[in-house]
C-alpha cells in the first residue's frame, strides 16, 4: 500500500526564548554549592563557547524553561554578559525532586548543535476516517544543524496517513537539518481498532457458516462405492 506523506515546510519564525539573570561562581566546592541550594539558587554551567562559565540563578527563573515541552532558547545574562544557549542536561534531587543543576550549550553561529525538537502533527488521517485509530510513536526528533536553522518544532502533516499505514523518520525532510533517529522507526501509525475488527469479522463468512435464506445449498458429498461381496 502506497503511503503519501505531506510534510509542511518549516516556517522561519522567531524562536521563543527565556531570559535568565545569573551570577558567576568562583567557589565550586561542595560547601559553597550546598549553601547556594539552601538559598533557592541553582548552580549551572555554560559550555561550548570560548570559555566555560559556572554560574547560579534563582530556581524560579528556570521554571518556564524546565517545566514545558516546548523547545526554547535560553538567553542567559551572567554578570552583565549575554549568552545565547540551549538547555542540554538537568539534575534533580532524588528525595525532593527539586532542580539541582542545569547545563547549557552556548550557540555559536558556525558550529552545529544537536537538539531534540518536538513534533507538531497536523491534519486528520484518512485511516481514522475509515475507522482506524491514530497512534503517535514519537514526540520529538533528534537533529543536528547550525543554530540559525533551529526551529521550535517539526511540522508533520498526517492527512494522507491510511489505515495500517506509517509515517517514518525517513519521510521527514527538513532543509539544512540532519535527523539522527533511525530512519525506519515509525513516527505515527493508524491501526485497526477493536470495533473495526469486529465489523470485518461479521461481514466475512466463516468456514462452515449456514448459507443465507434463498442461497443454493452446498452440494452433498458423493456416496462411497458399495463393497463387493
Amino acid at each position: 500500500m502506497g503511503i503519501r506523506t505531506a510534510l509542511e515546510r518549516q516556517k522561519s519564525t522567531q524562536m521563543k526564548s527565556v531570559k535568565i539573570e545569573g551570577k558567576r561562581r568562583s567557589d565550586l566546592g561542595k560547601k559553597a554549592t550546598r549553601q547556594l541550594r539552601s538559598e533557592n539558587q541553582v548552580p549551572g554551567v555554560i559550555y561550548g563557547g570560548t570559555e566555560t562559565i559556572h554560574f547560579s540563578a534563582p530556581a524560579l527563573a528556570f521554571k518556564n524553561l524546565v517545566y514545558t515541552p516546548d523547545f526554547q532558547v535560553a538567553e542567559l545574562n551572567v554578570d552583565g554578559k549575554n549568552y545565547r544557549t540551549i538547555m542540554k542536561d538537568l539534575q534533580f534531587d532524588v528525595v525532593t525532586d527539586e532542580l539541582n543543576h542545569i547545563d547549557f550549550l552556548e550557540l555559536v553561529e558556525d558550529r552545529k548543535v544537536i537538539a531534540d525538537l518536538p513534533i507538531r502533527f497536523h491534519g486528520q488521517p484518512q485511516g481514522v476516517k475509515d475507522g482506524g485509530k491514530l497512534v503517535l510513536k514519537l514526540k520529538s526528533l533528534k537533529v543536528r544543524t547550525l543554530p540559525k536553522y533551529l526551529t521550535e518544532h517539526i511540522d508533520v502533516n498526517i492527512d494522507n496517513l491510511e489505515l495500517h499505514g506509517n509515517i517514518r523518520v525517513e519521510d521527514v525532510k527538513i532543509a539544512n537539518v540532519e535527523i539522527l533517529n533511525t530512519p525506519r522507526v515509525p513516527i505515527a501509525s493508524v491501526v485497526t481498532t477493536r470495533a473495526l475488527q469486529v465489523e470485518e469479522a461479521t461481514t466475512t463468512p466463516a468456514a462452515g457458516a449456514v448459507p443465507a435464506a434463498g442461497a443454493a445449498p452446498a452440494a452433498a458429498p458423493a456416496a462411497a462405492p458399495a463393497k463387493k461381496k
